[in-house]
């Protein structure tokens, strides 16, 4: 058995397209047509993948080889071992990415499972606030925003899924002026971070949000 070597983006992103590669296969009768998508299939797996070990492109490998619904159901229920989780935190440290918060609503972390997490997510009504808290260049790192619900479905800025979103707005001291100034930058994200986080298979708008946020 391999040691798990892939976070939760990876892993939802070759879930997706196995995904759309058994689609394919159900619904497409030219075997050359399927034969290219096999391939370009295990091609974008393998480019996500450019340090991974002899051992880790074997398992890659037999992505081509996989026909039959079951095939895919027990290739993915062996490729969920191999996720790495999301580092533990516990409340304490939670509280301490917040200080100026006296009365933090926090997320449930038992009911938490962190091998499909990129980022932790959750929402306090009574204040209309989103946290988030992710591992930012090796660092655990919480932001906040105020959202406004679009009582609809709309395209997530972190997960690009169309999902029910709200309009996250979070402060930012801006630089680059005589003066410092507080901005603000904003953008739509899923009000169900637990669905975002099934859905997300890249985290550089995560990141690039953060990072403009804190910068």
């Amino acid at each position: 058995m391999l040691t798990p070597f892939m976070e939760n983006h990876e892993y939802n992103l070759i879930k997706r397209l196995l995904g759309r590669l058994e689609y394919n296969i159900k619904t497409t009768a030219d075997q050359k047509v399927i034969s290219a998508i096999r391939h370009t299939t295990w091609t974008r797996v393998i480019e996500m993948s450019p340090t991974a070990t002899e051992e880790q492109k074997r398992f890659f490998d037999r992505i081509p080889t996989l026909n039959r619904a079951e095939e895919f159901q027990a290739y993915l229920s062996e490729l969920e071992q191999y996720v790495t989780a999301f580092p533990q935190v516990t409340e304490q440290q939670l509280k301490k990415l917040y200080p100026k918060i006296k009365k933090l609503k926090l997320p449930p972390l038992a009911e938490l499972d962190f091998r499909f997490l990129t980022y932790i997510g959750w929402t306090d009504i009574s204040t209309n606030k989103l946290f988030i808290v992710y591992n930012l260049d090796g660092k655990m790192t919480g932001i906040e925003g105020r959202f406004t619900p679009t009582n609809k479905k709309g395209v997530c800025c972190l997960c690009n899924k169309h999902e029910e979103v709200a309009f996250v707005t979070a402060q930012t001291k801006a630089k680059g002026s005589a003066l410092d100034h507080f901005g603000r930058v904003g953008n739509y994200m899923c009000i169900d971070s637990a669905k975002c986080n099934q859905n997300i298979t890249d985290v550089s708008q995560l990141e690039r949000f953060m990072k403009d946020v804190l910068n």
